[in-house]
């Protein structure tokens, strides 16, 4: 833009320059006329004087004119080895000059003073420029506005010097040659000077306003279809806008209250608890459960079944749900992994493929960016949300050697351990349970086959769960496709080895076993040894963990009697049995308060449960409903998981056979917000109780 600018300006300045040329030789002709007329009478030379002299005052006002002012000369620099010889003016004897065209063949005598002299020349430069208009020209001589060396610049051949009829004393030559020099400085830097200031004042004016636009401009150019498509189309482009809009979406999805009247001292404050929100729920004031949210995808979801659910230990915000395959879309993945984040609702804020369909799924207690996942195809995978491809960055191999891996579908996985020193367990229904590093998937790093116990018929065993202690990683519970519950041990210890605990079995479910939780038992009483199971049998039953040699809630069955070999078993009854209206397929306690926990079952109802204040009925009980938003909705199916929020303890997510996740918000009495030491104690009389009257 500078430099458009600069042109233009030179444009204008060369245009009054062709003006006052054209005038100028008007001028010329005129006084030229006059000369020639004067030639032969000296006298008459002599009062021609006058208007050389105005001639001269001309040319140097036009040079003030293209340069801008004066400058006094400055350092000579070295001149061309050839120098014009001009015309020279002393104070008691002027000379006359006369050129004629270069059509002419001969020209006049040039008379010379042996006074001072001043003379114009030009010598190799750098710096462009143009010719003052106006200057007669000689035979032989070639103008140029732009030098570049030193044979090209201005001025008399050789020969034109040596055919002069005026001799020169090498003294005087020096001092031409030194004016010479003297002047072509001046005119440089005057020049250099004048292109620095035209640069600075452009320069100037771009900062302090806006540069004016014209024609002369080159205009902005469209981009083509073929172009824009390329743009558009690109990987880049693509997830520049996935990322910002889901930026966007999820800053004006912020609640706030801009009406707020901080004067009120909430004297008008309505309880959360009496919102309309609670209103399809059932239960008193402050036990209560509403709908917060609510997520699917018309894309990836439809005809799709929760198989399961977590949230994030890091960011609470974000719920992990995995699915099942599309019969009716073969040619979809199989496997479907989405993360939901609570202030994004239209869409996932991650959509993660496998080929096989995805059984369970949990987010790595020590690894935030890392999801473990099990298949239907018996492979243990490894997403990354690092990482921009959908599919598993890890995955175990298909393999049916004993030791390579599962063979069967993989229900169950956990991770145990502590963040410098952490397993995967995984458990099939193959009975195998198998021991990985987030390192290493290739291998197993521990592979454990479990058999069923005397006196059962036959060894196989086919877990369908798997739940460990908070306290003890070593040691974990399965429950089986038989609704037996089973004690096992990774490693030998004294008296039993690795696999099953043949001394004890947890007998009450008379169908398969779906879901094992143990407590978290995080308060001043110890309840980590009570674990919940549910069942296809309608039940959710309670538990109470105890080491082999304890005879207490042991009896003794009539397989025992019959079979010597099971003297040695004991048989643990459920401390608990909670009876519901249809098949339960899952249960799981609240992380913070000691007797609350949340059930999902077949009709699609979800149950909180507190044992502190009752064991016969809920708390509370709902039945997700059905967005508005959703396109179309769905019909109310079977929940079949359910989820807690770690960190708050008062929200949980639930999920089922229609593909849809629900996020639900519990009352302030069932939240982890307020616990208190006594419910604590009161849990623990409850099972002292219940274990007593065994």
């Amino acid at each position: 833009m500078q430099r458009k600018d600069e042109i233009l300006a030179k444009k204008a300045k060369l245009a009054e320059l062709r003006r006052q040329r054209e005038e100028r030789e008007q001028r010329q002709k005129e006084s030229g006329s006059k000369r020639e007329s004067t030639l032969g009478d000296p006298s008459e030379g002599r009062a021609s004087t006058p208007s050389r002299t105005t001639d001269r005052k001309e040319l140097d006002s036009f040079i003030e004119t293209l340069v801008g002012e004066r400058v006094a000369s400055g350092t000579s620099s070295p001149a061309g080895r050839k120098s014009r010889p001009s015309s020279t003016f002393g104070a008691g004897q002027v000379g006359t000059e006369t050129y004629e065209r270069a059509s002419s063949g001969s020209r006049p005598p040039i008379q010379t003073a042996s006074a001072g002299t001043q003379t114009l020349s030009t010598a190799p430069v750098e710096t462009n420029y143009d010719i003052p208009p106006g200057l007669p020209t000689k035979p032989g001589v070639e103008i140029h506005g732009h030098h570049s060396s030193g044979k090209g610049h201005r001025g008399f051949s050789d020969s034109e010097r040596d055919q002069s009829p005026t001799a020169r004393s090498p003294r005087a030559s020096k001092r031409l040659s030194r004016r010479e020099r003297e002047r072509e400085e001046e005119l440089r830097q005057n020049l250099r000077k004048e292109i620095e200031e035209e640069l600075k004042a452009v320069k100037d004016l771009s900062f302090d306003g806006p540069v004016p636009t014209g024609p002369s401009n080159f205009p902005a150019r469209g981009l083509t279809d073929e172009e824009v498509n390329a743009v558009t189309s690109s990987e880049e482009f693509l997830d520049f806008v996935e990322r910002s809009s889901k930026v966007i979406e999820k800053a004006l999805d912020q609640d706030y209250d801009v009406l707020a009247d901080y004067a009120l001292d909430g004297a008008d404050e309505i309880d959360e608890d009496e919102d309309e929100g609670y209103g399809s729920s059932v239960g008193k004031k402050g036990r209560r459960i509403k709908q917060v949210a609510q997520f699917y995808d018309e894309r990836w979801s439809k005809k799709r079944m929760i198989s399961d659910m977590c949230f994030s230990p890091k960011f609470p915000e974000l719920l992990l749900a995995s699915y099942t395959k599309n019969t009716s879309a073969p040619q979809d993945p199989s496997g479907l992994l989405q993360i939901w984040n609570m202030h994004l609702h239209s869409r996932p804020e991650y959509t993660f493929h496998s080929a096989s369909d995805i059984l369970t799924a949990k987010f790595s207690p020590f690894h935030p960016s890392l999801i473990i996942g099990g298949s239907y195809s018996g492979q243990v995978l490894l997403w990354d949300t690092r990482s921009r491809t959908p599919l598993p960055v890890q995955k175990t191999p298909l393999t049916g050697a004993s030791t390579g891996g599962h063979t069967h579908p993989v229900y169950s996985i956990s991770l145990v351990g502590t963040q410098n020193a952490n397993n995967i367990i995984s458990c099939s229904t193959d009975g195998v349970v198998c021991g990985w590093t987030v390192d290493m998937l290739s291998l197993p790093q521990e592979y454990l086959e479990l058999t069923t116990p005397p006196p059962s018929k036959t060894d196989d065993l086919s877990p369908t769960c798997m739940s460990f202690p908070i306290s003890d990683p070593t040691s974990f519970f399965v429950g089986t496709e038989e609704g037996t519950i089973y004690p096992c041990h990774r490693y030998d210890r004294a008296g039993a080895k690795a696999g099953v605990d043949t001394r004890l079995r947890y007998r009450g479910h008379t169908a398969p076993v779906m879901s094992l939780d143990f407590h978290p038992a995080r308060g001043p009483v110890d309840l980590g040894d009570l674990i919940l199971s549910s069942a296809l049998d309608w039940t959710v039953k309670l538990w109470k963990t105890r080491a082999p040699n304890s005879t207490a809630v042991a009896t003794t069955t009539t397989s025992s009697i019959l079979n010597p070999a099971a003297n040695n078993e004991q048989t643990v009854e459920p401390l608990l049995e909670f009876s519901r209206e249809d098949v339960v397929y899952d249960a799981r306690w609240s992380p913070h308060k000691p007797g609350v926990f949340s059930s999902v079952d077949g009709a699609g109802n979800v149950e909180i449960w507190d044992l502190t204040v009752d064991t016969e009925v809920p708390a509370t009980r709902t039945t997700p409903e059905v967005s508005r938003s959703m396109k179309g909705g769905y019909v109310a199916k079977s929940l079949e998981r359910v989820t807690w929020e770690e960190k708050e303890g008062k929200r949980l997510g639930v999920g089922g056979a229609a593909g849809v996740v629900t996020v639900l918000e519990v009352g302030s009495e069932l939240a982890g917000e307020s616990v208190r030491n006594e419910e604590w104690t009161r849990m623990k009389r409850l099972v002292s109780r219940e274990e007593a009257g065994r």
